[in-house]
């Protein structure tokens, strides 16, 4: 399966082939009218990069060290909800090859499978924490992935309250014919109803089981989120997480320089520039847009990632340059797991490795620390888009 994905995008064809329509489209759609999904790919792939010729570049070094580890790229799998859905076991088969690319994978609050499960097959991982009202629920999640030994917990902040994704509702996802429609669509793909409904069981709402039970449905879930996510979250809750978790912590879901500048003088390590994929306030900055000032604001003082539009290392290597240290690519590895499972997650990260090299030796860059914004046409961050 795929030696028949050259890219990122051939895998989102793979994807939408394979999945029930209502898993699709959870996967793919962002909020309203998909302004800002749109922003994050388009933004991003209009970043022009310098080339330069007639420089050594037969040696190139993609490795980079953060939070007390180096990896074999600035590139990690962002934590994906539901992604346990898209192949059997799916958060597995992604943690596996990520460990195996020296990479880092974040497994998501709302995952099919639990924090417990992950870790047994492949400890180290990232976990992505939501707050919600039940603190004492949020101080065991917390608790559950210090016992795991996750190697950094990326709180979100950035879904006080969830947004209206209209393909959800269109798809059947949410409604009051939502049963009957998803039962439809599984039984028009047969492979995935073999593969991840029979043979992937039991799916369950993994680290949320404790709280929506065993046999909760999706819509279940959906209601839940709305209903028990946390509005009244402020600068005090970081605080609070922070002493429940020792370990490296990341704000994800920042997009202003304001609210970075209160994070470096919080107890933090990180933030990651993110509007959480286009999913929730549409017409909002991409991360490209918002990440130059950002980088102003932070100054180095903490670790600065990115994620939003990432579909290449061509792409990877833009959001280096416009001023991220890391790089968190969330649908790309989704579409490849859909797809072709843990091989297909394998194969996109290659894809990235190689892409990478290649965007790397033309503009004359041999390490990450030659990265930066002199690789950008014309010299300035603004005149890039």
């Amino acid at each position: 399966m795929p030696r028949q994905a050259a890219s990122i995008g051939d895998y989102r064809a793979l994807a939408k082939a394979r999945l029930p329509h209502f898993l699709f489209e959870y996967l793919d759609g962002g909020s309203y009218d998909e302004v800002t999904l749109r922003r994050n790919v388009e933004d991003l792939q209009s970043v022009a990069l310098k080339q330069r010729v007639l420089r050594d570049v037969s040696s190139i070094d993609l490795s980079v060290e953060l939070f007390g580890k180096r990896w074999a790229m600035p590139v990690g799998l962002g934590p994906v909800g539901l992604s346990g859905l898209y192949a059997r076991r799916g958060e597995v088969q992604a943690a596996r090859a990520a460990a195996a690319a020296g990479v880092p994978f974040a497994l998501s609050t709302l995952s099919a499978c639990s924090i417990a499960e992950v870790a047994a097959a492949e400890p180290g991982f990232w976990f992505q924490l939501y707050i919600v009202k039940d603190r004492g629920f949020v101080a065991d999640m917390i608790a559950r992935a210090k016992d795991a030994g996750c190697g950094a917990l990326l709180l979100t902040v950035d879904l006080a309250v969830p947004g209206t994704r209209y393909r959800d509702y269109r798809a059947g996802l949410s409604g009051s014919l939502g049963g009957t429609n998803r039962l439809a669509q599984v039984l028009r793909r047969p492979e995935w109803a073999w593969d991840v409904a029979l043979r992937g069981r039991p799916l369950t709402m993994g680290n949320l089981e404790p709280v929506v039970g065993s046999n909760a449905a999706l819509s279940d879930l959906m209601g839940w989120v709305a209903r028990n996510f946390d509005a009244s979250v402020t600068w005090k809750d970081v605080d609070w997480v922070r002493s429940q978790w020792g370990g490296p912590l990341v704000i994800k879901g920042i997009l202003d320089p304001d609210d970075a500048r209160s994070a470096v003088g919080s107890a933090v390590d990180g933030i990651v520039v993110s509007n959480h994929g286009g999913r929730q306030l549409d017409g909002a900055l991409s991360s490209a847009r918002a990440l130059p000032a950002i980088a102003d604001s932070v100054a180095g003082r903490i670790a600065l990632l990115a994620d939003g539009g990432v579909r290449s290392g061509l792409d990877v290597v833009r959001m280096l340059a416009l001023g991220a240290d890391f790089v968190l690519m969330g649908r790309g590895w989704a579409y490849a797991l859909a797809g072709a499972g843990q091989a297909g997650v394998a194969h996109v990260l290659k894809l990235i490795d190689a892409e990478m090299r290649v965007a790397m030796a033309l503009t004359a860059c041999t390490s990450m620390g030659e990265i930066d914004e002199q690789i950008l046409e014309q010299g300035g961050n603004q005149a890039t888009f």
